[in-house]
């Protein structure tokens, strides 16, 4: 896999620096089951999900094991990616903001990225290179280290996350933005088998109308539109990437009932599964 890579009991940490000569390692089918982190300069092009990003300036990249990524284009200059699983870092994190189901990582939220000015790439390249001596130390101090390493990245990419994508207002709100984080946090969980607001305020110890009330104070969507959206996301990503029916995928979305399926993916998109499966991979193919 790599050759700065850490494996002890259940944990496993890879660093691999990457250019224009080996970037395609990325989309090994190996990297599949990890946690990832990449770092990439402009020109890089790559995929996550169904969105394509092309990099225009130095960024960071978080993906989950069950998102799909694929490396379409490299920059010329000097990247980074980190892979990892749950063993190795988020079961000793009790801080959820930078855990693997925090705001990085958690996919209600859609944005998987922070941008970087030129003020603050140095810190992150900094980051990579101390992981990268470590390796080379090779002493018994190497798996804490790393870990340090890796808090310190995503504390500072928290802040940046948020700096860019929620205003002050929101940020103020500091209990109500915390209901919502286990809201989305639950929602990542279950929303395979409980598809209603009722379910979660269940989970949560409050009245549905709580919950709605809170959204409504940070001005977000409706949670029942949180849910539903986060189930025609995972539809989406089967529809491309397997060849499952729209009732199998209904299935395994917790749908006993394929019309009742197929008409939320309408209601939700504006087309039909087979009409959103056709014309994402004619456009893959031009």
């Amino acid at each position: 896999m790599s050759e700065n890579l850490f494996t002890s009991d259940l944990k496993t940490l890879g660093l691999l620096p990457i250019a224009r000569e080996n970037a395609d390692k990325v989309n090994d089918a190996c990297f599949r089951p990890f946690i990832k982190v990449l770092f990439l300069t402009a020109g890089y092009e790559l995929q996550i999900d169904l969105k394509r990003y092309s990099v225009e300036r130095p960024s960071l990249f978080f993906v989950s094991p069950d998102q799909h990524l694929t490396l379409e284009k490299s920059g010329s200059g000097q990247g980074y990616f980190i892979f990892y699983n749950r063993d190795f870092y988020c079961i000793q994190i009790h801080d959820d903001e930078v855990a693997c189901d925090g705001l990085l990582f958690n996919n209600t939220h859609d944005i998987p990225m922070v941008a970087l000015d030129e003020t603050e790439k140095p810190f992150f390249i900094s980051l990579f290179e101390q992981m990268i001596g470590e390796f080379g130390l090779g002493d018994g101090a190497l798996e804490e280290m790393i870990r340090t390493y890796l808090k310190q990245l995503f504390i500072k990419a928290v802040r940046l996350w948020k700096k860019q994508n929620m205003d002050k207002a929101f940020l103020q709100r500091n209990g109500d933005l915390e209901f919502f984080r286990k809201f989305t946090r639950l929602v990542e969980q279950h929303y395979k088998h409980k598809h209603n607001v009722s379910d979660y305020a269940e989970l949560l110890f409050v009245a549905p109308k709580t919950i709605a009330h809170k959204f409504k104070k940070l001005r977000l969507p409706q949670p029942n539109d949180v849910i539903k959206n986060r189930i025609v996301l995972e539809a989406k990503r089967l529809l491309v990437h397997t060849n499952l029916s729209t009732k199998e995928i209904g299935y395994k979305l917790g749908y006993d009932d394929p019309a009742y399926f197929s008409r939320l993916f309408v209601q939700k998109t504006g087309q039909t599964t087979s009409g959103f499966r056709s014309k994402f991979l004619a456009e893959v193919d031009a």
